[in-house]
């Protein structure tokens, strides 16, 4: 056990604990084209553009992302989801009556597709091969290639290992649909002059209506909506846009939202009512706000933007704006440091729909109310969570506190999962406790606990104080640190175990009777790891 005391030990198993991301996220909304249901990583609008199709009126997502990055967002975890909708097939002629046919992997109206067929290498006595080229182009009729599949050799043979159905199992692009046991035609020019050409995709693509809750939502057990987003895709904010221009986000999403957000410890990034249209609403807003929560956070007000489809300025959602601002931060300065470094201005080409004067802006904050500048604040604030004053721990209320706890907790648990692979035992615990012990040292030296210099302000315990009978191949591994005060301490007990980690929130008073306890000298850590004690 150690106590707020960098102690320089060597670590014997394991890699050090990586810091874990702090900048990324989540996005899910309606799109033009791309994946269903699957997270995308985008790091620029550009990429946006290249997967889900760019700016569409009926998506206010679209303009999210738009804001995301303009207002400094670095990365981006983006899920779509849809209404209906209906890919667009491709037809490729056989020498029989019926066609071969190929089915877009994702539905709309935008994925325009092309394909061309030809025989280049393949033996004349070999009547059921082809190759085939399958290329996504920007646009009907346009040369600009945005993604590309070869498949040479393939055959239309069912029983042959290059059967074109196994060769697209794992294509981005297309899936076959229907084969007639007949191998396309060649593609040729209608010109005559034989050089080969292509087929494009017919415009059966259908978009799907527009979205409802239910989309969103999705279903856990089909890994829909909201379950998208695997456990193999972290990510530290999660914003749902509108789902559009006239239908804000319901209760039973943001319910949802919050608990996806505290199960990944994440926060959830809230949009204030359109009709808030002054300090005054907003403030008599919160009063009755339905979700009062330490996961969430809220930006005030709504924002002006260049909507680029309709040439003029309008009215948007502030959560995106909000996500980017909080992104671009993280090269500025520390996340933990509170103040002035989460009260920065929008950038130029985004504006507050409405202005909101310093003493509105305090009284907002004490509310959980985050409100937005256009230029450094006189009175720097520190970024609120809607945890209001109705929670029990003050030090939720402000973001950056929560955004330690959630990042310790996550960097910890990711950093020390080696151990299921390793035989538990005292030799075991020492090794984890080094890794934490290092860990906590480190972020204390960069001042992200409360500062004192006499008093300890973290904690770590990793030893047979922690060990229970019944989970004998368990490692625990107690740790925790001061908020905002030298009194103010969060631990939590985390449990590593081959089927899975948890974490739990243990009191101050438990912690200390824990370090009160005799250690029994058996497979104790050496000297050189130093005990501390903690003062009442």
């Amino acid at each position: 056990m150690t106590v707020g005391i960098h102690v320089a030990e060597e670590i014997t198993g394991g890699e050090r604990i990586a810091r874990a991301d702090t900048a990324t996220v989540a996005f899910i909304g309606r799109t033009l084209r791309g994946p269903v249901n699957q997270p995308v990583i985008l790091h620029s609008f550009s990429d946006y553009q290249s997967v889900f199709g760019g700016l569409w009126q009926p998506t206010p997502l679209s303009y999210a992302m738009e804001h995301f990055f303009e207002n400094g967002g670095v990365r981006a975890c983006v899920v779509r989801v849809i209404n209906g909708g209906r890919a667009a097939t491709l037809t490729l002629p056989t020498q029989q009556a019926k066609p071969l046919q190929l089915e877009a992997l994702c539905p709309g109206t935008r994925e325009f597709l092309r394909a061309a067929v030809d025989y280049d290498n393949v033996p004349l006595a070999d009547e059921m091969s082809f190759n085939l080229v399958v290329q996504r182009v920007r646009a009907p009729g346009h040369e600009h290639i945005e993604d590309q599949e070869i498949y040479t050799r393939a055959s239309a043979d069912p029983s042959s290992p290059r059967y074109l159905g196994f060769l697209m199992a794992d294509s981005a692009l297309v899936r076959l649909k229907t084969s007639p046991g007949a191998r396309p035609v060649v593609t040729v020019r209608s010109d005559g002059h034989g050089v080969a050409a292509y087929v494009s995709s017919n415009p059966d693509g259908d978009d799907g209506a527009p979205l409802t809750e239910y989309d969103v939502i999705g279903s856990a057990t089909e890994g829909t909506g909201l379950f998208a987003f695997g456990a193999e895709t972290p990510f530290n904010f999660l914003y749902v846009p509108p789902l559009s221009r006239d239908q804000a986000v319901g209760p039973g999403i943001r319910l949802l939202a919050a608990r996806v957000c505290r199960n990944r410890r994440a926060m959830l990034i809230v949009d204030p009512p359109r009709e808030w249209a002054s300090p005054e609403d907003a403030a008599e807003g919160m009063r009755h706000m339905d979700l009062v929560t330490d996961d969430a956070l809220m930006y005030f007000p709504w924002i002006q933007a260049y909507d680029r489809l309709r040439a003029s300025f309008q009215p948007f959602a502030p959560g995106a704006a909000a996500a980017g601002m909080l992104s671009r931060l993280e090269a500025e300065c520390p996340f933990w440091v509170a103040g002035e470094a989460e009260d920065a201005p929008l950038r130029p080409g985004l504006r507050p729909t409405c202005a909101v004067s310093e003493d509105w802006r305090e009284r907002l904050a004490q509310a959980g109310l985050n409100t937005f500048t256009t230029v450094r604040a006189r009175r720097p604030l520190a970024a609120r969570t809607l945890a209001g004053l109705r929670t029990p721990t003050s030090a939720w209320r402000h973001l950056s506190a929560k955004r330690l706890a959630l990042f310790v907790m996550s960097s910890i648990e990711r950093g020390t999962r080696w151990v299921v692979f390793e035989q538990a035992g005292p030799a075991l615990s020492q090794r984890v406790h080094a890794q934490v012990v290092d860990f906590l040292g480190a972020l204390a030296a960069d001042g992200a606990f409360f500062q004192t210099t006499d008093a300890p302000t973290w904690v770590a315990v990793c030893d047979e104080r922690l060990q229970r009978a019944d989970e004998p191949q368990a490692v625990h591994v107690l740790f925790g640190f001061a908020a905002e005060r030298a009194d103010d301490w969060h631990c939590w007990v985390l449990t590593q175990e081959a089927t899975g980690s948890r974490i739990n929130p243990v009191g101050f008073d438990r912690v200390k009777s824990i370090l009160a306890q005799p250690r029994r000298l058996s497979g104790a850590p050496d000297a050189s790891v130093l005990e501390g004690r903690l003062s009442a």
